[in-house]
């Protein structure tokens, strides 16, 4: 292969392929042709410094135009359920948001943006490349309320009063009118995702994460507060039960219902009753039955076969709203 030539680009499924491999006869997916832009030699030199486009797409399978670099000052590509999170969330001009794992920021750009960028937005990330990345595009798209620190939130209460950090982490209790938890967790429901290499002990060790955090989140909430807590994942352990957990272990939150809700209700078996489940929102793909459906009709289509087509063509996510009743 030369860098010009016309060539067919495959998935390996399964990881088995050998790098340098002329032939490959185990599982594979289609993805499309493209033309190399680089040379066979070029591409397995293993020279460090090769970075860049190694095939470009001409007939993908999948259709999508690119949105990279397309007006990059005023738009920021998010999948569906993400966009829905920060509305859930309901920022209001003059409050102060905490996102408690913020990186790379595209709901902590949204967020800014909703409060029409007057308040305080601030951002936590315990890897500081991330929080670089958060600090760019907040300067990208213009936004001056939102203020990012590299700091574990597991530790963003402050227990001692007597010091003062002068708004920086960690913060004294019920600093917050609003906050976001979007979870650390398995990410099981994004997509496309061709193979999946991950162990049970794996997918089992976020719950006691995403625990420490929510008690973190819930101490830093101010009464009559908000608290959304959501994830990219669709395992019960994460969702359902998480929130479950919540009710009981903290009296004075209460589950609210979501606007907009978009998504289906929470799953059984965590114990939630059928009002609590409808008040949560999942995005799950893969449960959704196959449908035909004319997109060319979108006009004319009933709010309910939005919402079914909006579900169904997205990544698989989970969203839940609190409010905070009383102090603590």
């Amino acid at each position: 292969m030369k860098g010009g030539d016309v060539v067919s680009v495959y998935s390996d499924i399964k990881g088995k392929c050998k790098k340098g491999a002329k032939e490959f006869d185990g599982t594979k997916i289609f993805l499309g042709n493209g033309i190399s832009e680089r040379s066979r030699k070029e591409i397995f030199s293993r020279l460090p410094e090769l970075k860049g486009i190694g095939v470009r797409m001409t007939d993908p399978v999948y259709l999508s135009p690119s949105f990279d670099s397309v007006l990059p000052s005023y738009l920021f590509l998010q999948n569906l359920p993400s966009a829905v999170v920060s509305h859930v969330l309901d920022p209001q001009p003059g409050e102060k948001i905490l996102d408690l794992c913020a990186a790379p920021g595209g709901k902590t750009t949204h967020i800014a943006a909703l409060m029409r960028d007057q308040g305080e937005v601030i951002a936590l990330d315990k890897i500081s490349n991330k929080v670089e990345k958060i600090k760019q595009n907040a300067l990208l798209l213009g936004l001056n309320s939102i203020r990012a620190f590299c700091f574990d939130g597991t530790k963003a209460l402050k227990l001692d009063t007597v010091k003062d950090t002068d708004g920086e982490p960690p913060f004294l209790p019920e600093s917050f009118d609003r906050i976001l938890l979007d979870a650390p967790c398995s990410g099981m429901g994004q997509r496309p995702n061709m193979a999946c290499t991950w162990t049970l002990k794996e997918v089992t060790s976020y719950q006691p994460l995403q625990r420490k955090l929510f008690t973190v989140a819930a101490e830093l909430l101010k009464p009559g507060g908000v608290l959304v807590y959501s994830t990219c994942t669709v395992t019960l352990a994460e969702n359902e039960e998480q929130v479950a957990w919540a009710l009981k272990t903290f009296p004075h939150l209460q589950l609210q219902r979501q606007d907009p809700q978009v998504g289906g209700e929470g799953m059984l078996g965590a114990g939630l009753s059928s009002e609590q489940r409808k008040r949560l929102q999942r995005f799950d793909p893969c449960v959704v039955p196959s449908q035909d459906s004319d997109t060319g009709s979108l006009g004319d289509a009933r709010i309910e076969d939005m919402i079914w087509l909006a579900n169904k063509d997205c990544i698989g996510f989970f969203i839940a709203k609190f409010v905070k009743c009383k102090s603590t």
